[in-house]
């Protein structure tokens, strides 16, 4: 099982963002070069990308605010 974290995007402690949209659901297949996600925080966005290859599960639904670093999937 690999974790997919919410990415670290500034310096604050404690900053938070927003899952602006998921590219899978839940039980897609993955891979490294799979566009999962797009987050924004402040007035940055960035893709999400997951490091493994398998089964995605997603932990957050979009628009919901979650801190940097924070697990927002899952994939086994």
């Amino acid at each position: 099982m690999s974790d997919v974290l919410f990415p670290k995007m500034s310096d604050a402690e404690g900053a938070t963002g927003v899952i602006v949209t998921w590219f899978v659901d839940s039980g897609d297949p993955v891979s490294p070069s799979t566009l999962i996600a797009e987050v924004a925080m402040d007035k940055v966005d960035a893709e999400v990308y997951p490091e493994t290859t398998g089964t995605i599960t997603l932990l957050a639904q979009e628009e919901d605010e979650v801190a940097q670093g924070s697990v927002i999937a899952r994939i086994d």
